[in-house]
């Protein structure tokens, strides 16, 4: 089989010729080490390295969307994987000013403003000062809300938003299953405001919920006509103890926009996969039953959610990743066998697995444990 055929076997519920592989991410650091020459690859750094080319000017700026989209290949090739992804983290806003090598401040056009600085130990990029302030109110979070709704009413995707996907399909869609952005729907977990909002403006959030899949359609659309068919959306909300909010959040707000969703991707003849680490066991009936979502991706081991326990219940659904990146990160070059073998032997038991580091592999990986993952993959898969 080709790559795309055997990821195409696995999502039909067929017997793949071998396990597919796909990795969700690499740092910088170890995508360089495996390379052989810097990568621009990863989170934060890559961001950063956006902010400086663009400082840099049209020429530089160019240059980095070149090599990010070249390496973000290329790592994906040199490690045997079948899934693709072409594109990693950005940020397209350019600075108004920088304030050292590391640190640049940003200046919104409604007069907010925030300063970010890169960790090169890490490869965090994090704002360390701004102007934002207390967590929004109620009324904070309805007039964002109208904003998003006025949006919504006349939102088209940006010219060359999925042009990471357009060139990846081009070069590689006859040999190879391409990772495409499209659909978004989450609830912010990380505010505040709007988890206190599913309890007492769940009408808000569902507004919010509805101006996502409205903007989600568009971007299928655009995605699907340049030959997108794995379309990756979701929104982190669970954490190693279970969701953010409750199975009743999940069922009533999340859940009819996600079906929304997967319907839409069905009659393009496309697949939706939601993206989130941690335990979904208590959402488990709606997210892989009632939701109609093709995949799961970033399926978290160490939260529970294991490759064979949850074909028991849902044997219908693709999986992807279920090797933690925290083994690689801090287990020993034996720890990182056992459980890639593991991973191998319960996604053959099931013919729906694409397999691989189920998060980032971060920058501090020992690159024993990252060969160690990729030598026992070609090993047994």
């Amino acid at each position: 089989m080709t790559s795309k055929e055997r990821v195409e076997a696995v999502f039909d519920g067929r017997a793949p010729d071998r396990v597919p592989v796909g990795h969700i991410a690499f740092s910088s650091k170890v995508a360089s080490a495996i390379l052989g020459r810097t990568a621009y690859v990863g989170g934060g750094i890559n961001q950063w390295r956006e902010a400086d080319a663009l400082w840099k000017g049209p020429d530089a700026h160019a240059e980095f969307v070149e090599r990010t989209f070249r390496d973000a290949v290329d790592i994906a090739l040199a490690t045997g994987c079948d899934l693709v992804r072409p594109y990693y983290w950005r940020d397209a806003r350019k600075p108004a000013q920088r304030i050292d090598e590391f640190t640049f401040r940003y200046q919104g056009g409604d007069g907010s403003w925030e300063v970010k600085r890169l960790d090169v130990e890490t490869e965090l990029y994090n704002v360390v000062d701004g102007s934002v302030g207390a967590e929004p109110t109620l009324e904070d979070l309805e007039r964002e809300v109208e904003r998003q709704e006025e949006r919504a009413e006349t939102y088209q995707p940006p010219d060359g938003l999925f042009a990471e996907e357009r060139r990846a399909v081009e070069l590689l869609g006859e040999t190879h299953a391409i990772r495409c952005r499209g659909p978004w729907t989450a609830i912010p977990v990380g505010s505040v405001a709007w988890m206190q909002a599913t309890a007492l403006r769940p009408d808000l959030v569902a507004r919010l919920l509805d101006t996502q899949v409205a903007e989600s359609i568009k971007h299928i659309d655009a995605v699907t006509a340049l030959g997108g068919v794995l379309l990756f959306g979701g929104g982190d909300m669970a954490s190693d103890h279970g969701p953010m909010y409750s199975p009743r959040v999940f069922h009533e707000l999340l859940l009819p926009r996600l079906r929304t969703v997967s319907d839409y991707c069905h009659r393009l003849g496309a697949r939706h996969l939601f993206g989130t680490d941690g335990n979904v066991w208590p959402v488990a009936p709606d997210l892989y039953g009632a939701s109609g979502i093709d995949g799961h991706y970033e399926v978290d081991r160490r939260a529970g959610m294991g490759l064979v326990k949850i074909h028991a219940s849902y044997p219908q659904i693709t999986l992807i990743g279920n090797i933690s990146s925290f083994t690689l990160h801090t287990g020993t070059p034996d720890d990182v066998r056992a459980e890639t073998r593991a991973c191998i032997e319960e996604a053959k038991a099931t013919n729906k697995v694409v397999a691989g580091c189920s998060n980032i592999v971060i920058c501090e990986t020992p690159m024993a444990n990252v060969d160690a993952m990729l030598e026992t993959i070609a090993a047994y898969r």
